[in-house]
This record gives structure tokens, C-alpha cells and sequence, in this order.
């Protein structure tokens, strides 16, 4: 369940905005000065923020200010003014999106929806898959490999080569598998060019010195990485 802050001086509208998200199953806190709102903003955990932006004690301008100082939390300011000055001072100090009062609950609904939805796509995206082999991880999102703390950077065929392996570790593939999956079908590449990119590859991912390389030649065969 969502949790949603109204911070809104007008009682009646902050009731009004609170019994409309909560109809829609969203778990409401209403503030009805900037002090309190920033406190609570700041203290609990939101995953919206409706901000008005004409506010006692403490402006929605500086309240979305000092949230953003310590946190991201979406922010939707609410305005009387519909003057570009007040839009553009909202979203340069932090807001996410904005709505001009009076406004329609279903407008102000859509937006929240759209916004939460962003921002839940946003956090998908950061999230990185990994795999792991001994001190070796891949960031597939991202496309980094890392050996311990350092970054290898290996060019694009030399990362999906090590994927490949890495993906199927334990499994022996032959170079025309590798080829396949790492130059495609259509390909007219010789089969030597994959032991060319693997010792490439160990080049960059060996550590200097050790008498056994990650990358393991079964011959006639092909490679694997083993447990």
C-alpha cells in the first residue's frame, strides 16, 4: 500500500484529497503547516508527497527544498497560481510535477498514478542482475565487471564472451556455440576468432601469476569456466 503525505493549510481540500486516496487504497497523513509537514516528510517514509505550495510557518517551496536536501521522495506541488514563476520555482527546488488549484480529483489521481508509476520503473531499472565466479562479478544492466574492486573494462565481444561463460558455468561450449551466441547465426567469422577473444579476454580477467586461468580449454572441444 502506498503511503501518501498531504501537506495542505485548506482543511476541507487536505479532508477532501485525503478521503479520495484513501478510497483508492492509498494510507494517508495530513500536515496542515509547512513545520509539521517537513517533520513529518523528513521523519517517516513516503512514497509521495502532495505539497501545497502557499503554506504558514514554512513555504511548500522551502519544504520541498529541505526534503530534497536529505531525501527523494516524489513531490507534487499544489498551486493557486497558475503564473510560470511559482511552476518553475517548485520544480527547481526539487518537485517532481505540479497541479493548479482548482483542479479536478481525477487530474490529481492520474498524476500521482503516473508519478508513482516512474518512479517504480526508475528503481527496476537500477537494479543491477549479477553473477558471480570466484572474485569475478558482471552488472548485466549496466555492463560493468568488476575482479575484486577493480573494473575490467573489456570491449563489447569480450563482455558477452565472459557472460556467455558465465552464465553456463560448469557447461562445456564448443567454438561454434560460442560463436553463434556471441557473433550470431548469420555470421561469417571463422571459429579461430573465439580462441583469438578468449585469450584476449584472459589477458584482462587473469590474475598475474596464477598458473590456472578462469577460462579453462577442454581440447577439441571448447571452454568453460568451472566451480
Amino acid at each position: 500500500m502506498n503511503r501518501i503525505l498531504i501537506v495542505e493549510d485548506e482543511k476541507n481540500l487536505a479532508r477532501f484529497i485525503e478521503l479520495e486516496l484513501q478510497h483508492e487504497g492509498y494510507e494517508t497523513a495530513v500536515a496542515n503547516d509547512g513545520r509539521t509537514g517537513l517533520e513529518l516528510a523528513i521523519t517517516e517514509e513516503w512514497d509521495a508527497i502532495l505539497l501545497d505550495l502557499m503554506l504558514p510557518q514554512l513555504n511548500g517551496v522551502e519544504v520541498c527544498r529541505r526534503v530534497r536536501q536529505v531525501k527523494e521522495t516524489p513531490i507534487i506541488m499544489i498551486t493557486a497560481r497558475d503564473s510560470v514563476i511559482d511552476r518553475v520555482s517548485g520544480l527547481d527546488h526539487g518537485a517532481d510535477d505540479y497541479i493548479v488549484k482548482p483542479f479536478a480529483i481525477e487530474e490529481l489521481l492520474a498524476r500521482l498514478r503516473a508519478l508513482l508509476r516512474r518512479i517504480e520503473t526508475s528503481e527496476s531499472e537500477m537494479k543491477q542482475t549479477t553473477l558471480e565466479y570466484r572474485d569475478i562479478v558482471v552488472e548485466k544492466e549496466s555492463r560493468i565487471v568488476k575482479r575484486g574492486e577493480d573494473i575490467i573494462d573489456l570491449t563489447k565481444r569480450e563482455y558477452e564472451l565472459l557472460l556467455t561463460l558465465m552464465e553456463n558455468i560448469n557447461i562445456v561450449l564448443t567454438r561454434e556455440v560460442l560463436l553463434n551466441k556471441v557473433w550470431g547465426y548469420e555470421t561469417e567469422v571463422e571459429t579461430n576468432v573465439v580462441d583469438v577473444y578468449v585469450r584476449y579476454l584472459r589477458n584482462k580477467i587473469d590474475n598475474k601469476g596464477d598458473d590456472e586461468s578462469y577460462i579453462q580449454t577442454v581440447r577439441g572441444t571448447g571452454y568453460v569456466m568451472r566451480t
